[in-house]
């Protein structure tokens, strides 16, 4: 029992460490001894748990797809409305890449040219938000004339400029951005934007994942 919860222990601090470490640089350029350095483990014990880099950035993508799905769970369940859910949804994961090194490194793996993947956390975020924007439509949320298909390439496209914002600029203020964006975009998007917008500082902050 003790060696299994060390063995647990030993592979989140890699799957931490590795996100880390490819938030920072990128997948061509992290190193699996930068990895084991970070970690505080060896060669060896990388190589019992993940039998190469990408096989770790593979974990990586899945903990951050399971945090961010977690994450749009608890926004939708204290939403309202199909926009409010995707306004506090965008909200929270554009405040979670800001503190969370492992949906940073998620959605830098999924958009990583260097790397031929599936985009998990992309992929999941686009069908996240094309299904709540045709909910949206569904329950006539939408204002006249808006595709949901362009909406919904408009928002994914927002989310991943976001993030790189986010991720450049430690002076960058994710709550007080975040409300700009949807201040600007819900007179357009919704039909009733006053019924759609929310205080993303005040509703997001306390969602924000702990370290």
């Amino acid at each position: 029992m003790v060696k299994q919860v060390r063995a647990a222990r030993t592979r989140q601090s890699l799957i931490r460490a590795a996100a880390e470490v490819f938030a920072a640089d990128g997948y061509a350029l992290a190193s699996l001894p930068a990895i084991t350095r970070r970690a505080g483990v060896s060669a060896g014990a990388l190589h019992f748990h993940f039998a190469n880099k990408d096989a770790l950035a593979t974990e990586v993508e899945s903990a951050a797809t399971h945090s961010a799905e977690e994450l749009a769970e608890r926004c939708r369940g204290a939403a309202g409305t199909s926009l409010q859910s995707l306004v506090r949804t965008m909200s929270g994961l554009v405040l979670a890449v800001a503190d969370d090194p492992v949906i940073r490194a998620g959605f830098k793996l999924s958009g990583d040219p260097s790397r031929k993947s599936e985009a998990a956390v992309l992929g999941w975020w686009r069908d996240c938000v094309r299904d709540l924007v045709f909910q949206a439509q569904r329950a006539g949320e939408l204002a006249e004339g808006v595709s949901p298909d362009g909406a919904t390439t408009a928002i994914v496209a927002a989310t991943v400029g976001l993030e790189v914002i986010a991720t450049a600029d430690d002076e960058w203020q994710p709550a007080e951005r975040m409300e700009q964006f949807w201040s600007f975009v819900l007179p357009r998007l919704a039909a009733f934007p006053e019924h759609a917008l929310v205080s993303v500082s005040e509703e997001m902050r306390p969602r924000r994942p702990v370290r």
